[in-house]
C-alpha cells in the first residue's frame, strides 16, 4: 500500500465508526500518522477540517435516517454521538436549516454532503525549493490574534491583519523594537487547535534585549526545518498548500509539532522577485 491507500483506509474507517466521538488516534493510524499531522493533512487535501467533514458526515446520514424511517430522535442521537436531543438539534439545523422533526415532513429540503475519496491528481511538473536545516531554539516578539480555520477564514483573516497592523503603524513599531528601521519579519501560525478549528498567528521580529510592554513573546524550540523558497510574499498560500499535498506525500518526513513560520527578509516585499520563505519543522516518519 502507498500513503494514498492509507489516506483512503482512514476515509473507510469514518464511514464505518460514523459519530463525532470517533477517535482521532485510530483515524490516523490508519494513514500511518499522527493525529496532528493527519488533521493538518486532511485539512490542506480536503479544503476542510477533518472535524467539520465528520460532522457533516454525521449530520448527511441522519437526514436520510429521519426521513426515511420512524427512529427517534433521541436514538438518532445517541447514534452519532450527541449526548442530548438538543445539541443534535442544534448541530443538525446548522447544517440543513431545518430541525430534525421538520425532516420528517415529506418533501423536506436537506443537504447532502457525500463522502470524500483521495486520488492521485497529474499537475504541471512546478519545482520546489527546499532546504533542511537543524536550528537552536530561539524567541520572536511582536502581536498575535486568534485566528479560525472554519471555512478557510485564515486565509482571509491573516491578509487582513497583515493590512490593519501596517495601516495602523503596528508593523513599523514592531520592526522598531531593536532600534533599527529594518528587521526581517516574521508571520507564525502556533498553538493550533484542530478540533476547535483554531489557532495563533503572529506578527513578530527577532528580539534583542528586553521588550517593552504590550509586545508578546514566543519561545520556539530546536527543531530540525524544511524551508521553502517562495518567490512573492503573495505565493506564502500556495507555498503552503504544495508542501502539505505534496512534498510531505513523498518526503518520508512528517510535521513535527511546533509553530509553522513565514519569514521575510528586508526588501521590497510587493517586487516580484521578492523572495521569502515558509519554515515547518519536521522529523523522519517511523515506519
Amino acid at each position: 500500500m502507498d500513503w494514498l491507500d492509507y489516506m483512503n483506509a482512514s476515509l473507510n474507517y469514518i464511514e464505518e465508526n460514523l459519530s463525532i466521538k470517533i477517535d482521532y488516534e485510530r483515524i490516523a493510524a490508519k494513514a500511518l500518522c499522527s493525529s496532528y499531522n493527519f488533521q493538518r493533512m486532511f485539512s490542506f487535501i480536503a479544503n476542510v477540517t477533518l472535524a467539520v467533514y465528520i460532522r457533516r458526515r454525521c449530520m448527511t446520514a441522519a437526514a436520510l435516517e429521519l426521513s426515511k424511517s420512524k427512529v427517534s430522535v433521541l436514538d438518532t442521537a445517541i447514534k452519532y454521538g450527541y449526548d442530548s436531543p438538543v445539541s443534535f438539534a442544534r448541530a443538525f439545523t446548522s447544517i440543513h436549516g431545518i430541525t430534525p422533526q421538520e425532516a420528517r415532513v415529506p418533501g423536506a429540503k436537506l443537504k447532502l454532503y457525500p463522502r470524500i475519496s483521495f486520488q492521485i491528481s497529474i499537475k504541471g511538473a512546478e519545482v520546489m525549493k527546499y532546504r533542511i536545516e537543524k536550528m537552536d531554539g530561539f524567541c520572536l516578539a511582536g502581536i498575535s490574534r486568534e485566528i479560525s480555520i472554519n471555512n478557510g477564514e485564515n486565509f482571509k483573516l491573516i491578509p487582513k491583519m497583515w493590512e490593519e497592523l501596517n495601516s495602523d503603524g503596528t508593523c513599523d513599531r514592531i520592526v522598531n523594537l531593536n532600534g533599527r528601521k529594518e528587521e526581517a519579519m516574521y508571520g507564525v501560525c502556533y498553538d493550533f487547535h484542530f478540533e476547535e478549528e483554531r489557532f495563533r498567528y503572529m506578527i513578530a521580529i527577532k528580539p534583542e534585549g528586553q521588550m517593552p510592554e504590550g509586545y508578546e513573546v514566543l519561545e520556539v524550540p530546536e527543531f530540525t526545518w524544511v524551508k521553502f523558497e517562495c518567490i512573492g510574499a503573495a505565493g506564502i498560500q500556495e507555498t503552503f498548500q504544495r508542501m502539505n499535498t505534496e512534498w510531505f506525500m513523498t518526503s518520508g518526513y512528517e510535521h513535527e509539532e511546533g509553530p509553522e513560520i513565514e519569514f521575510y527578509p528586508c526588501g521590497d516585499v510587493d517586487a516580484p522577485d521578492y523572495v521569502c520563505e515558509v519554515w515547518v519543522p519536521i522529523r523522519p516518519v517511523k515506519k
